[in-house]
């Protein structure tokens, strides 16, 4: 028998199968109504409230289970989008190192939040559920011990009543009764003070439980929100930077083809003037010289080259300045706009360089003497729009220029 294993012995077998078969015959009694049953109404829905409490919170930790791993599926998902974008994101693009930061950013907003859920809201409720399994084994027992205390009891009245009476069997049947009383309300006792502590339990762990969940998802989409912000600032950027170059682009050849277009049809053109591309370079400024015969003698050969000069420039300006000065987003002196046709390669340190297809907001002169014929003072507009600053003015030559 020792066989059977380590201290379980051939009496305690047998006593155990005993009884399993007197718990099933009092049972069986029971159901066919031969046999009375003790019943304990208060108990019983006791017994209720445990089964419908561990019934809800084995609901909501599962519930909760598949709520964490929608949001690892969603992390998950989340950073493998990312990475296609920061992966995809050329290094000359507008703001990548923003974006590379931003990518580890949300991988670590995503990370937190799924720890956070687990850590205080998934382990609470896990604690409070492990009680239930060891108090609903004492529930089984005790509904045991309630059998073999009713077995007792029918035991001893039988033998009460019966015609011989053996005082021997008697009081052991009452030393039996006894003691399957003692143990069943030893059982009884303890679970009625703790079903109904259980039972009140439930709420504060629901709050506790629902409440970090809340407060952890609310953290979670509000720092969500600043990165989506940020990561919309940086495409907007990205869609200004390709808008921008887009028009350089198309600037640059609109002036290509309105070069090609004007010197085509001055080539084709049977009117008696006709000036060859480039055009020529503007007369010299004039500066102070010593011998003012040789600078009368130069403008007058500069005027038979170039007989369709335009009309004097100095009531031109003082004109304008009065109906263009008053704009905010315009520098001071405004005039009017003029488009680069021809580079012009500066050759003074007061002289502004141009590129084909350049826009330059033309200036009044401080001072109209100061200006010398088939010249003009401005700002390139592009550098005036992005950094208000006028200082980087300078004069051109008007013949490399078209108004726009």
């Amino acid at each position: 028998m020792a066989e059977l294993g380590k201290g379980v012995t051939a009496g305690k077998l047998a006593l155990n199968v005993q009884k399993r078969l007197n718990r099933a015959q009092e049972k069986v009694l029971q159901k066919l109504g031969k046999a009375d049953e003790t019943r304990d109404s208060a108990f019983e829905e006791l017994v209720a409230n445990f089964n419908k409490q561990m019934t809800e919170g084995s609901k909501v930790q599962r519930d909760l289970k598949a709520y964490l791993a929608a949001v690892k599926a969603m992390h998950d998902a989340s950073r493998r989008l990312q990475d296609c974008l920061a992966d995809m994101y050329e290094p000359d693009w507008f703001g990548k190192e923003e974006l590379d930061a931003q990518v580890e950013d949300t991988d670590t907003l995503w990370m937190e939040y799924h720890q956070n859920l687990t850590d205080k809201s998934l382990l609470g409720l896990d604690t409070y559920l492990a009680q239930f399994p060891e108090i609903k084994a004492r529930l089984a027992k005790r509904d045991r011990k309630l059998v073999d205390f009713d077995s007792a009891r029918h035991h001893f009245a039988s033998l009460q009543k019966g015609k011989k009476k053996d005082e021997a069997k008697i009081a052991k049947a009452e030393e039996e009764l006894g003691r399957a009383q003692r143990i069943f309300e030893e059982l009884n006792v303890e679970l009625q003070d703790e079903l109904p502590v259980l039972w009140d339990s439930r709420v504060g762990v629901y709050v506790d439980t629902f409440h970090s969940l809340a407060g952890h998802e609310e953290k979670f989409h509000r720092e969500m929100s600043k990165l989506s912000h940020n990561l919309n600032d940086i495409m907007t950027k990205l869609e200004e930077q390709r808008q921008l170059k887009k028009d350089a682009t198309a600037a640059t050849k609109k002036g290509g083809a309105k070069s090609e277009e004007a010197n085509h049809s001055q080539a084709s053109s049977p009117a008696p003037k006709k000036p060859g591309p480039p055009p020529s370079r503007p007369p010299p400024r004039l500066s102070p010289s010593p011998d003012p015969k040789q600078q009368i003698d130069a403008l007058l050969e500069d005027e038979a080259a170039a007989p369709d000069s335009h009309s004097d420039p100095k009531s031109t300006t003082q004109q304008s300045s009065v109906t263009n000065g008053a704009d905010a987003e315009l520098p001071p002196g405004f005039l009017y706009k003029v488009k680069a046709v021809h580079e012009y390669t500066a050759t003074d340190n007061d002289e502004l360089e141009l590129k084909v297809g350049d826009a330059v907001l033309v200036l009044a002169f401080d001072n109209p003497e100061e200006q010398d014929d088939g010249w003009l003072l401005g700002v390139k507009e592009a550098h005036w729009f992005l950094k208000k600053d006028i200082s980087a003015k300078g004069v051109f030559p008007e013949n490399f220029t078209q108004k726009v």
